[in-house]
């Protein structure tokens, strides 16, 4: 089934070549692949086909058609979920670390795709024959609370409600450096990074409205760690670790946007052996709550920092307790 994306390119974002604008807009898709959609035709400007390097100069009204992907069909696994909430709609997981959401090129099995196709009866198929029941993501080794849908209805609807940002998403963060202020608020564009496909970045001005509340919950001095809980008003590609990242606030244990000095660089030892044994960003989506799209109810599933994370702020607070 192929995937429609229709956009309309805004005169203050002019003039821009329409490659790199749909490189921003579809973060998923890479820098050859959007090429080659463009050769192929499958993208229009104003009902047009056209090349990669045309400029665009506002008002324009784009149209890309995304082919449906060739790889095999996601079949059902025996994966172990962890069940918070299920009814005949809709279910709610805590997802654990290490495990990809759907599969993608490099990861054809053992998903959560593929553990939902063997936990549910049903899942809806809009999200595509790759994606069921998929009406939003975490990163791989983010854990934390997802919901999955099973009727094309319930996924309309909790879709329409990420749309607006009337979901609550809250998470649990720990990032390298002191933050000052008690609270804040994060609005800066994410888009593609200009020069490394795989990350995404927020300096370049260009991108996405993304959108990050933060409040701090403790502070770690002599290790310059800060323990921060978040709330997305948008769901951007990478937004919490990009948003701090962007700012020299790494997420402790990022393997992508963080760096091994600062591991190396915490006071305690044993600290340093907890974080190289977590061996991933500390992060975990801790708190999910929507309205129920068949009740009208709204629901709010919690979950608890996972043991090896859990682990890390146990010890932080013994230390510093001391």
């Amino acid at each position: 089934m192929a995937t429609e994306h229709n956009f309309l390119f805004e005169a203050q974002q002019a003039p821009r070549r329409l490659d790199h604008f749909l490189a921003d807009e579809l973060p998923e898709l890479s820098r050859s692949q959007i090429k080659r959609l463009i050769e192929d035709g499958q993208v229009q400007v104003d009902g047009r086909v056209t090349k990669a390097g045309e400029k665009l100069k506002g008002g324009e009204r784009l149209r890309v058609i995304e082919p449906a992907p060739q790889a095999a069909l996601p079949v059902a696994e025996a994966i172990e979920l962890e069940v918070l909430y299920e009814d005949s709609h809709l279910i709610v997981i805590n997802k654990p670390a290490g495990l990809v959401v759907h599969p993608a090129a490099g990861h054809s099995s053992g998903t959560l795709v593929n553990a939902l196709l063997h936990h549910c009866t049903d899942l809806s198929g809009i999200g595509g024959e790759l994606r069921p029941g998929i009406v939003h993501r975490l990163d791989k080794e983010t854990s934390g609370v997802m919901v999955a849908t099973k009727d094309d209805a319930t996924h309309q609807e909790l879709s329409r409600q990420f749309k607006e940002h009337s979901i609550t998403r809250r998470y649990l963060a720990l990032v390298h450096g002191m933050v000052q202020n008690n609270q804040g608020v994060i609005d800066r564009p994410i888009g593609r990074h200009p020069t490394d496909r795989k990350k995404m970045s927020s300096r370049s001005g260009r991108g996405r409205r993304a959108v990050t509340r933060w409040q701090v919950l403790k502070r770690f001095d002599r290790d310059r760690l800060t323990l921060l809980e978040l709330t997305l008003e948008t769901g951007r590609t990478h937004q919490i670790r990009v948003h701090f990242a962007d700012m020299n606030l790494a997420l402790v244990g990022d393997p992508v946007y963080g760096s091994t000095s600062r591991t190396n660089a915490l006071h305690d030892l044993d600290l340093r052996r907890l974080v190289q044994r977590l061996g991933r960003q500390a992060l975990h989506a801790q708190l999910l709550g929507f309205v129920h799209p068949a009740t009208g109810e709204y629901l709010e599933f919690k979950s608890p920092p996972p043991a090896d994370l859990q682990a890390v702020l146990d010890y932080l607070d013994r230390l510093y307790a001391e």
